[in-house]
């Protein structure tokens, strides 16, 4: 007995069971053989008509008992916890079970088989709302059931509106119906009354009942003045369900886009104000996307530029709303809010994490290149653990301020013009491809070949190891070398001629 409901769970509450994929299975079949014969309905009459509603009353059926066994075989959370008298125990079972149908996603499959009752047939084109429930309809996210998720968790204030509604109502219907009962062209039923009542506090007001006391007229002006507190508390509660749920939706808009060949910035902070100034300065970036994702609301004053995803790059389950994959570039800025260490420790972090997501997206090996990852370091010694952990290139940002400040002391003037050339200016380096026609013999000889031909300073060349050699000797051989380091106004090697 005891296996057989372990299994009945299973197939109805265990999404990794076969069974449970196959009721889902069964289940969706009936719903859509169910909307077909909805669709079906006002297109036929006579005795097809009364086919068509017979099986409509068997699929509904068949949906009526899917959902009593899911009810029936929920286990409540509390009694795998608790032990509890038997009475005890047996009242959580009513209470939870109750409790779990009235669930948003539960209680729309209830209103669907109530239209098993003739005089409740109207409900029948609720079954349209159980396609809600699935998640193959929406890629990355159902918003409908992130509304309803934020609904569910405002269940208390939800119920307090409707008791304060309820109360108002019962308290105005019933005295209506005693002040004005047996008054000529008035009320003649409770239920009129309580009609009458749910009718002003809404501030609807049909007109088809009306007082006729100047009690009745008092009891009225009474229910409409409650009826404006009733509304504006109502509008506080859906406001603040709607909120959470369309801050849920807004979270997935850049996932669910089709942007691609961007460029993602992790951990901006406020105050990063120079940050953005140099992304706008670099001519390179200027036709790409710049997403900013970090932690929290959208500081304030970040141009409308730029996109701004809330989310936490430590963790995979939320690289996506960036769509990492789909990056041509990452920077990983450290934290000015935390210590050296602490900063340079969430920098690793982050960098693992995105090292194996991508790993593991099937995407990543359709990419034509790999994203390249910048990552900034503040401390010296975590720069071999950066690239450990994934980073292409790893700036050390403090070591490199320090030596400048130090260099311009010996040597005066070395720091405005090394400044200037970091900085977004008159010139700055670039790494780019040899030309096709340019000599390989030596360093010198192709040095020379370019500064004619294309006006640039090379400096020095990328190794096959990525170890950079610079200042080399004239007659250091560049048979080998695939990149040259140079210094010029603009990217010019290996750029298109529509860029340049």
């Amino acid at each position: 007995m005891r296996a057989g409901w372990d299994s009945l769970h299973r197939a109805f509450h265990d999404r990794s069971a076969r069974s449970y994929q196959l009721v889902d299975l069964a289940t969706w079949v009936l719903v859509f053989l169910a909307l077909g014969l909805l669709i079906v309905e006002p297109l036929v009459s006579g005795e097809t008509l009364h086919l068509v509603l017979r099986a409509d009353q068997v699929l509904l059926g068949g949906i009526a008992l899917e959902l009593a066994l899911r009810v029936l075989t929920y286990r409540p959370p509390a009694l795998a916890i608790f032990k509890r008298p038997p009475t005890h125990a047996l009242r959580t079972h009513v209470f939870a079970r109750l409790l779990f149908l009235l669930h948003p996603l539960n209680l729309i499959d209830l209103l669907t088989v109530l239209a098993l009752h003739p005089g409740l047939r109207g409900l029948r084109v609720l079954r349209l709302l159980r396609l809600l429930r699935s998640q193959r309809l929406f890629r990355y996210g159902n918003p409908f059931r992130a509304m309803l998720h934020a609904f569910d968790q405002d269940r208390m204030l939800w119920l307090a509106g409707f008791s304060i509604l309820g109360t108002v109502t019962a308290l105005g219907g019933v005295s209506f119906y005693l002040v004005e009962r047996g008054h000529e062209g008035s009320i003649e039923t409770l239920g009129d009354a309580m009609w009458w009542a749910l009718v002003t506090i809404t501030t609807v007001g049909y007109g088809d009942v009306t007082p006729v006391t100047d009690l009745g007229h008092v009891i009225a002006g009474v229910l409409m003045v409650s009826g404006l507190l009733t509304i504006a508390l109502f509008a506080g509660i859906v406001g603040h369900s709607l909120l959470v749920a369309v801050l849920t939706i807004r979270e997935d808009q850049f996932r669910m886009s089709g942007q691609a060949n961007h460029v993602v910035v992790c951990g901006y902070e406020e105050g990063m104000d120079l940050l953005l100034s140099a992304l706008l300065e670099e001519r390179s970036l200027q036709d790409e996307e710049v997403v900013l994702f970090g932690q929290g609301a959208r500081p304030a004053g970040i141009p409308s530029g730029y996109r701004w995803v809330d989310g936490d790059p430590t963790k995979e389950s939320e690289l996506e709303k960036a769509r990492l994959v789909h990056a041509a570039s990452v920077l990983v800025v450290g934290s000015r809010r935390l210590s050296p260490q602490q900063a340079d420790a969430s920098t690793i972090l982050t960098l693992f994490t995105m090292r194996s997501f991508l790993s593991r997206d099937e995407k990543t090996r359709a990419r034509r290149k790999p994203v390249h990852i910048v990552a900034e370091i503040l401390d010296t010694e975590n720069v071999n653990h950066a690239r450990s952990a994934g980073a292409d290139e790893v700036i050390e940002s403090q070591r490199l301020g320090f030596s400048m400040l130090v260099h311009a002391l010996a040597f005066p003037g070395i720091g405005d013009t090394t400044g200037r050339i970091v900085a977004q200016g008159a010139n700055n380096f670039y790494i780019g491809p040899i030309p096709d026609d340019a000599p390989r013999e030596s360093f010198g000889a192709l040095a020379a070949h370019l500064r004619s031909a294309h006006g640039v300073l090379v400096i020095g060349w990328q190794a096959a190891d990525g170890e950079p050699r610079l200042n080399p000797s004239d007659t250091a051989p560049m048979r080998h070398c695939q990149s040259i380091i140079y210094l010029a106004e603009r990217p010019v090697l290996g750029v298109s001629d529509e860029a340049t």
